[in-house]
């Protein structure tokens, strides 16, 4: 049976909820027993997500970055090379016969110039025919959403930590 055709999707904005939407599709993915690689560039925490993907074993993820917050004025070596990590993870598997592809915030790693923009439309480029791609992050610029086959921009309207509430485990991690 042939598969499908795949799409490139991107979630953006400066709304809670990109991350949360792509594990949603990972999530519902495995349902249908399809192959997922994420990568989540920026992230070296224990996230929920990284807890409970040793209970399925269709879906690996692979984080890259530190513990700590990049802060855009003062980017460290570590931080790049950290980036390009997840980039190299990136490019062995966008030509495998996976079948979903996420890169968690590699559109924000490229906003703060970790890797290059010309590094992530390469990546977009060299999608199988058949692979579900999916970027999240901030900062899309208007060449990466014209790339892309279904952009939804997380808007936020509201939000708690404005009232002093910090992420909470199983929520925001």
């Amino acid at each position: 049976m042939e598969k499908e055709k795949g799409f490139v999707h991107l979630y953006t904005g400066n709304g809670k909820g990109k991350t949360t939407a792509a594990l949603g599709l990972a999530f519902r993915a495995l349902g249908w027993k399809k192959s997922i690689i994420i990568v989540q560039f920026m992230k070296k925490w224990d996230y929920g997500e990284i807890l409970a993907a040793k209970y399925f074993n269709k879906l690996k993820i692979f984080q890259t970055g530190t513990k700590d917050f990049i802060d855009i004025n003062n980017i460290s070596n570590i931080d790049i090379k950290e980036a390009k990590k997840g980039l190299n993870i990136a490019n062995k598997y966008i030509k495998s016969d996976i079948d979903i592809l996420i890169l968690d915030e590699i559109v924000i790693t490229a906003l703060f110039k970790l890797i290059s923009y010309d590094d992530l439309y390469k990546i977009i480029d060299s999608k199988q025919s058949n692979m579900e791609l999916i970027l999240t992050g901030r900062g899309a610029t208007k060449e990466l959403i014209k790339r892309c086959d279904l952009v939804t921009e997380m808007k936020e309207i509201k939000h708690y930590y404005t009232k002093g509430i910090n992420s909470r485990k199983g929520i925001e991690y």
